[in-house]
């Protein structure tokens, strides 16, 4: 896998500014509750104004749930890149997605106690699952060669599906579907790791396939 170049001071500079939203986001929201945090006070915060929010994030929740999944669609593309190429790319996938998504520290599990609580919040975290298929695409394409380009985004867009079901099902209502429709609480449901294994298996024959057609 080629190394990309280090980012630019401007890049550095916008990736300085998302972080700070981002803590501004969480710390805010701990403090005083998701429901009672503007965007206006997550800008001031930050020490930037609610236009440059607007051109980091879409909304509250998006910041506030961007403190757990920050950056980590590239991290799971970045460590489907580092596995050796004799590695089973089925295996490789995997293995990166349920080490992104479960190791966690103290920031993402304050996030994600707050998540469970509103279903708006909800929402935006299992959205932020889309994020997956862009950064995975072309490392997909690298390994299974510049042919298979449009079979790799087929392939990372079913990952990104694939992780969003397992959520899904891992956050559940404590009560009924109308209960959570109003902001009841959502529970985390058993293991996390295992249920993102069974939601990927399907994919593996697929995997398996596209490998063995391009291997010389």
């Amino acid at each position: 896998m080629t190394t990309p170049p280090p980012p630019g001071l401007r890049e550095r500079k916008k990736q300085a500014t998302r972080e700070a939203l981002r803590e501004a986001a969480l710390r805010l929201a701990v403090e005083h509750g998701p429901g009672q945090v503007r965007v206006e006070d997550i800008a001031e915060a930050a020490g930037v104004s609610p236009r440059t929010y607007n051109n980091y994030f879409a909304s509250r929740e998006q910041a506030i749930v961007s403190a757990v999944t920050a950056d980590r669609e590239v991290r799971v593309a970045a460590a489907v890149a580092a596995r050796p190429t004799g590695v089973r790319l089925a295996d490789a996938v995997t293995e990166a997605v349920v080490e992104q998504y479960t190791d966690t520290g103290e920031r993402e599990q304050k996030a994600l106690l707050l998540i469970t609580t509103r279903t708006a919040l909800r929402d935006a975290f299992l959205d932020a699952t889309a994020g997956i298929e862009a950064p995975l695409a072309p490392v997909i394409a690298e390994r299974l060669g510049d042919t298979e380009a449009q079979t790799a985004r087929v392939l990372a867009a079913s990952v990104a599906a694939a992780v969003r079901i397992a959520l899904e099902g891992w956050l559940q209502p404590t009560g009924d579907v109308e209960g959570l429709a109003t902001g009841g609480l959502v529970v985390p449901s058993g293991s996390l790791s295992d249920r993102l294994r069974a939601a990927l298996a399907p994919l593996a024959p697929a995997f398996d396939a596209v490998e063995q057609h391009v291997r010389p």
